[in-house]
């Protein structure tokens, strides 16, 4: 297997187990390992979509494993934009994106984690989660829906079943999309100036906007208490979009360099047939 380029950018923004995380220490606006400025970045962003394109189509062929991107993020951090400009390339075939909003009551009468597990890629795909199961341990603690200890039990509870997709041959990426509060605010007003964008803006969206700090603890906590070795959590500072493209890019091909999918072998013979 060849050096793998992306690797030293990836564990720029990866979460060691064990890390004492501090969101408020991560520059938001972060410009680290960028190839140059925003056209130069942009530039480079176009080379990695199509590497993207090329692994995707062997892990595809190959059929035996698959990755798992989660996007996790404060509202207008960028989760839609990133699935938009990171999958641009790839075979829709291949991807299979899910978006978890309020629970329904067929999904709060079974455990938290259902309505996620049947969504997880089959061998060969790459799945996306657009917020995921780590809610039931975010907007439920800041919110105060579930007590306490039901919870905190659900680390470990994540660990477990993340740890069961990555025995089955799924890679786990985990991405926290961090943006600071003063782009956030930049990013809800534009929506309400723009009538082609307000139907992604709900006055709910300034209630969660005051509970900031709580979230930001909330989220600290369960990137600490959920980043393993084979399931990592990455903070990409995400002011800028054409960073946060270009670094979620080198996290997914840093992953996927060290699956290092592989076509299948041909059937023997195929040398001595013609097709006429």
């Amino acid at each position: 297997m060849a050096a793998n380029e992306h690797e030293e950018h990836a564990g720029r923004w990866r979460v060691e187990p064990g890390t004492e995380l501090r969101l408020a220490d991560i520059d938001t606006a972060s410009k680290a390992g960028a190839p140059g400025d925003k056209e130069a970045t942009t530039l480079a962003v176009q080379d990695l979509v199509g590497q993207l394109s090329d692994w995707q189509n062997r892990l595809w062929a190959e059929g035996s494993q698959s990755i798992l991107l989660v996007l996790q993020a404060m509202d207008a951090g960028g989760k839609d934009g990133t699935i938009r400009q990171v999958f641009t390339g790839v075979n829709p075939q291949g991807v299979r994106v899910a978006s978890f909003k309020a629970p329904t009551a067929d999904e709060l009468a079974h455990d938290f984690l259902w309505r996620v597990h049947q969504h997880a890629p089959a061998h060969g795909e790459m799945g996306v989660f657009n917020r995921s199961h780590y809610e039931d341990v975010l907007i439920v603690r800041v919110n105060e829906l579930v007590p306490e200890p039901v919870w905190r039990a659900r680390y470990q509870q994540i660990r477990d079943f993340e740890q069961i997709l990555t025995a089955s041959g799924t890679a786990v990426v985990k991405v926290f999309l961090h943006i600071s509060p003063e782009e956030q605010a930049e990013r809800l007003q534009a929506r309400l100036d723009d009538p082609t964008k307000r139907w992604k803006f709900a006055a709910a969206d300034l209630d969660v906007r005051k509970h900031w700090d709580a979230y930001q603890a909330a989220y600290e906590e369960a990137i600490r208490e959920t980043s393993t070795a084979d399931a990592p959590w990455y903070v990409i500072p995400a002011d800028r979009k054409w960073y946060r493209n270009w670094a979620v890019l080198q996290v997914l091909l840093d992953v996927l360099h060290r699956l290092d999918p592989q076509f299948p072998p041909e059937e023997p013979g195929l040398e001595d047939l013609t097709v006429v």
